[in-house]
């Protein structure tokens, strides 16, 4: 029977440490490629606008993520408010770039996980964590001592550095990045990130060394692995190709994505023409056929090959 990785990462210690790890690099905040370098217990705020407490959104299943994450009774999505990337064109700017939500303590945090498990979650799907690594893992303790048992996602935009997910090694065991930009100038241009491409494809390395392919149980019930995310953007923007190639040449061909169809202008994005629509029906089919023509061998079926047939 499976257990999550972090149940023996806490019985030895190794997330006490990691707490304290964790909360020494927000003293001087360099938890992300921002460096903000603030003082983050002192409630001093940087991009993420976050300062000791993590701020929650919402909490709730979803089953609107990808089929082996919502299996019967949903994932158990807990969406963070703010975000280290902010692209202009955020589904959830409201939440992102407007910082709805309320600020929580660790014990409500960790109650708010417990209760998604009883209901009968298959997973615990922290939505935008980056910022909050030391939040979610001081509220895991407690989330642990309460009978937490089921596996935790690290649902990011991908602006990750190294040195922060190791602090998660052996403590999530599913990772679902959103890889969104190839080009740099691109980066700066929707999220004021030149050095995005360069992060994400550090951390996307990062989180494969530590978890692998992802892998299903005989319900077809992802329990661990890596599940990677890309946006179709009008024009090719995203740089689909490129990224397809990586994942299939330095990543591995058996990298399960979800080439992702659902781009709108939201937030920001009416301010750029090139933007300001949704992509087109040819735009994402021939995304589909980059990524097959790159090795891809697993795309994610109900909202990647299958589509093209609704579109």
């Amino acid at each position: 029977m499976f257990q999550p990785s972090y149940i023996e990462t806490y019985k030895k210690g190794i997330l006490e440490k990691r707490i304290e790890a964790a909360y020494k690099i927000i003293e001087n905040c360099h938890l992300c490629p921002r460096n903000c370098r603030v003082n983050r217990l002192a409630e001093e705020r940087g991009t993420c606008k976050t300062g000791k407490h993590a701020i929650v959104s919402s909490y709730n299943p979803h089953f609107g993520e990808e089929d082996p994450l919502v299996g019967t009774h949903g994932s158990g999505t807990i969406f963070m408010a703010w975000c280290n990337l902010l692209c202009i064109f955020c589904q959830n700017y409201e939440i992102s770039h407007m910082g709805e939500g309320r600020e929580v303590t660790s014990e409500e945090f960790a109650n708010m996980m417990l209760s998604l498990q009883k209901i009968g979650c298959h997973n615990i799907n922290f939505v935008t964590p980056t910022h909050v690594i030391p939040q979610i893992l001081s509220a895991l303790t407690i989330a642990i001592e309460g009978g937490l048992h089921i596996p935790l996602v690290y649902n990011t935009g991908c602006y990750d550095v190294i040195k922060s997910l190791k602090l998660l090694d052996g403590i999530f065991d599913i990772y679902m990045p959103d890889f969104k930009y190839w080009e740099g100038e691109v980066a700066e241009k929707y999220s004021h990130a030149k050095n995005y491409p360069i992060a994400a494809r550090a951390a996307l390395k990062e989180m494969y060394r530590q978890v692998g392919d992802l892998k299903m149980d005989e319900r077809g019930i992802a329990y661990r692995g890596l599940l990677v995310r890309h946006l179709v953007m009008p024009h090719n923007l995203a740089g689909t190709r490129n990224i397809m190639r990586f994942l299939a040449k330095e990543i591995s061909p058996n990298t399960y994505v979800n080439v992702m169809p659902q781009y709108r202008p939201c937030g920001l994005a009416y301010k750029y023409p090139e933007i300001n629509r949704s992509i087109t029906t040819d735009e994402y089919n021939e995304a589909i056929q980059m990524a097959i023509e790159e090795g891809i061998t697993r795309l994610d079926e109900r909202k990647g090959i299958r589509i093209i047939r609704w579109l």
